[in-house]
């Protein structure tokens, strides 16, 4: 009676050490599941605000002649190239003062290569020849100017962009100095932006900024350069920032709003990869290993630094271990409950 009773528990405690076995293997199988660390980095501090675009070149062509508007090409918001005539103004009269300088100018320029060929011969004195080259070059000026005054008649746009506002109709009489079109160019656009007077330091010396252009302003430039006020403004305390985008086309206008980062330091920030992470409708989480148990823990995130990595705000400390297969890990867990079961 007593070796039976022996025998039992003797197979009662075999039975028992094989699920502890059993579920020791479980659990050292799930730890050696591929892992990451979690690990403490220095990343750049940046500060996000908004800003609006406007254009560097803005003008206002005006009349440099006095005349009659007969024609103007473009209209408010059309796109116009550098060098594209505008607008005309009547140009009779300085047609016709090109013709008569070019007359004086051509009976001068001949008397002046005459005299210097008998001058030459010794047939005349150098004060002939100086006054036949004063008249030849009076005569060059008067045509150059003749020349400019007809080039004034066709008014053309001094860079390329587009016409925000007309300030003449055909027929009016333009006077010298009169306002005939506003534009501003796409070529050169920047971004402006107050800046609290607490940002201003950091900001000045890194002196480092990224613009969001793009069609859905999705796409983040690195500034060509930025210009910080050299004061404040006594009322709000901030500062204007103007920060200038490289050439190109960035699909952006002036008067539109986008958003300027500025780098303003270091900070450390805790991250892992990104495929550790697992969403479940709202809720955010990972599956954390430690003393060779895996529980599923909440995070919050926070920025993705690239490809494959991800800022942890809350949720997880540095040195922790996180498994980098979601499904491997529920698989696990359910093989630990199995065995906790058995």
């Amino acid at each position: 009676m007593y070796v039976s009773s022996y025998h039992k528990l003797l197979a009662v405690f075999l039975v028992c050490a094989s699920l502890f076995q059993f579920g020791l293997y479980q659990i050292a199988a799930a730890t050696e599941l591929e892992a990451a660390t979690v690990k403490q980095i220095t990343r750049p501090k940046f500060r996000v605000v908004d800003a609006t675009i406007e254009a560097v070149q803005q003008a206002t062509v005006s009349a440099q002649i006095q005349g009659r508007i007969t024609e103007i090409s473009v209209d408010v918001d059309d796109y116009v190239s550098k060098g594209t005539v505008i607008l005309r103004i009547r140009d009779k009269e300085q047609r016709a003062a090109v013709d008569a300088a070019k007359a004086r100018f051509e009976e001068a320029n001949a008397e002046h290569k005459r005299v210097k060929e008998v001058f030459a011969k010794g047939l005349v004195a150098k004060s002939a020849l100086d006054k036949a080259q004063a008249r030849y070059k009076a005569a060059k000026a008067n045509l150059e100017q003749a020349n400019e005054s007809l080039e004034h008649t066709k008014v053309r746009a001094p860079y390329s962009g587009i016409v925000v506002k007309r300030h003449v109709e055909v027929g009016e009489t333009a006077r010298v100095g009169q306002k005939l079109m506003t534009g501003l160019s796409l070529e050169k656009l920047r971004a402006i932006v107050e800046l609290p007077q607490s940002l201003i330091h950091s900001v000045r010396k890194h002196k480092q900024t990224w613009v969001w252009v793009g069609e859905n302003l999705d796409r983040r430039v690195k500034a060509e350069s930025l210009t910080v006020s050299p004061f404040a403004d006594p009322d709000s305390h901030t500062f204007l920032v103007r920060i200038n985008l490289p050439a190109g086309e960035h699909y952006v206008y002036p008067g539109m709003h986008t958003k300027v980062a500025f780098l303003t330091g270091e900070k450390q920030s805790l991250v892992i990869p990104k495929a550790s992470i697992v969403k479940r409708s709202e809720v955010t989480g990972v599956y954390v290993v430690k003393d060779k148990q895996i529980s599923f823990r909440y995070i919050r995130c926070g920025s993705t630094l690239n490809k494959d990595k991800k800022e942890i705000l809350s949720g997880l400390t540095e040195g922790e271990t996180v498994l980098l297969n979601p499904e491997q890990a529920v698989m696990a867990i359910k093989s630990q409950a199995k065995t906790k079961k058995d």
